[in-house]
């Protein structure tokens, strides 16, 4: 299972449709950006979620946040955090469009000024989990990390473009317009069964909020 934001719904919670009246009929519609592209999201980087990465192995669903992205590498670069901003990845497991559980993670700092991250309601656990900033914090049966990392998402930019001109596929495998930039990322590791509750099929979105 991977879940990409093309189709999963970072930015916006998916809203159901139904018909009003003999004549009146609500389109759904659901609205996601990506690096920089949502409104606000350059003066607001810390909330614009880049992308969302979701799989599983035999035993653990991953998730993994990115967000603030596009940024150039530099030296002594950290990751952005803001105690102001909820992240939260949604995960419904029995089809009905509404999260079953809503895994918080939020950013705060010590009073000598280090970041640290606490991640609540994560599947498995029985309290919240907090630790460091760019550490594995472990728990019980799941784990988080959060940092700065390498942007993983590969998009040619001058080939799209050209097709887009041209109307001719011209994406080029070995351009990557991302790469060389970071992002921050949310790292999210918890046990398979107890994300799932039992269900082969699942949603996985994110979203964030600024208090």
């Amino acid at each position: 299972m991977s879940i990409r934001k093309s189709w999963a719904m970072l930015a916006a919670v998916l809203v159901t449709g139904a018909a009003l009246g003999a004549h009146l009929t609500y389109t759904p519609e659901a609205r996601a950006a990506d690096h920089t592209e949502a409104p606000g999201a350059i003066a607001d980087p810390a909330a614009d979620i880049a992308d969302l990465y979701a799989w599983h192995n035999a035993n653990s669903l991953i998730t993994v946040v990115t967000f603030a992205g596009l940024q150039a590498p530099a030296m002594d670069q950290s990751g952005t955090y803001d105690p102001d901003v909820l992240y939260t990845v949604h995960i419904d497991h029995n089809g009905d469009n509404v999260s079953d559980f809503q895994i918080h993670t939020r950013f705060g700092q010590n009073a000598l000024g280090d970041w640290g991250m606490q991640v609540s309601n994560l599947p498995g656990e029985a309290g919240p989990l907090v630790g460091p900033v760019e550490t594995v914090n472990a728990g019980a049966s799941a784990q988080a990390w959060a940092g700065l990392a390498d942007d993983p998402f590969f998009f040619d930019l001058a080939g799209f473009n050209d097709t887009l001109a041209t109307g001719t596929i011209s994406f080029d495998s070995t351009r990557d317009s991302l790469a060389g930039t970071n992002v921050t990322a949310i790292v999210l590791e918890m046990p398979l069964a107890a994300a799932t509750a039992g269900s082969s099929d699942i949603q996985v979105w994110a979203t964030t909020a600024r208090f």
